[in-house]
């Protein structure tokens, strides 16, 4: 790993550079919009090159043009320009169907698992070949949700899909280790991207909810820190954190970022009151 820059306070206490990922590539899939591009500007802001992987061309190729990184449609592509990678954002998925499972439908089932679980595993496969070829171990996280934890709070596929990275991730950790590299998940609750909007869009019937409208039931309704809704940014900066030197000595854990939502009832909160 590279050295950390530092640089002196005029109380001479060191202070860690902002630019946490100077001179790292970085592959980001799903990056062309909502968590995804979140990530990719904060890392950008962080010194990495930035890969973004997707299949929203004009969006995709917008954002990387801003933060001078590149866009690409596969991860096997993404040599072409560092010739290197040094973290590898798994962050690509899709929403399951709702409904019973006494009437769910197989053929959709089986296209979220081909997206959000061989995608995940294709995306560490390309990455720890990489890394381990190129003798550098650094990082690989991949995305998870809280809906991996609890019940009721996904449909049954995507629940599914979620908890399943989780035990990829564990899995290959256990093998990547010993090369350096680090495997992680990250696991949102809450936060108002394009797909928990679309979703609540369906359930509520409301063709033309705003993003700010879920940020505000979240806020109000599905979270311990009352009156506080997650962000991308929230997610973005978590993302950071285990992509840096900071998060050097953590491996196979599943950082959720949640405020606490999985840790109690959501009904409990009437106790404290």
């Amino acid at each position: 790993m590279e050295p950390r820059v530092v640089h002196k306070h005029c109380d001479d206490v060191p202070r860690i550079s902002s630019k946490r990922l100077m001179g790292k590539v970085a592959v980001i899939t799903g990056g062309a919009r909502g968590i995804g591009a979140a990530t990719a500007k904060v890392f950008a802001e962080n010194g990495a090159s930035v890969i973004i992987a997707d299949i929203l061309d004009e969006l995709g190729t917008s954002l990387a043009d801003s933060i001078g990184g590149r866009y690409i449609h596969s991860v096997n592509l993404a040599l072409t320009w560092k010739r290197k990678i040094d973290i590898m954002f798994n962050n690509a998925g899709i929403a399951g169907t709702e409904g019973s499972i006494t009437n769910i439908d197989m053929e959709k089932v089986k296209r979220l698992l081909c997206v959000n679980v061989n995608g995940i595993l294709h995306g560490i496969k390309h990455a720890a070949r990489v890394m381990i070829e190129g003798r550098k171990g650094w990082c690989i996280i991949c995305m998870s949700s809280s809906a991996a934890i609890m019940g009721g709070l996904g449909s049954h596929p995507y629940s599914m899909s979620k908890e399943a990275i989780i035990g990829l991730m564990r899995s290959t950790a256990c093998e990547l280790g010993v090369h350096g590299i680090l495997v992680n998940c990250i696991s949102p609750h809450g936060v108002a991207s394009e797909m928990l909007v679309d979703a609540y869009r369906k359930i509520l019937g409301k063709k033309d909810m705003k993003p700010e409208e879920v940020s505000k039931i979240v806020g109000e309704r599905g979270c311990l820190l009352r009156g506080r809704s997650p962000s991308l940014e929230d997610v973005a900066q978590s993302v950071l954190f285990l992509a840096s030197e900071e998060a050097g000595y953590i491996n196979a854990r599943n950082l959720l970022v949640d405020g606490g939502y999985t840790a109690a009832s959501s009904n409990m909160s009437f106790i404290y009151q």
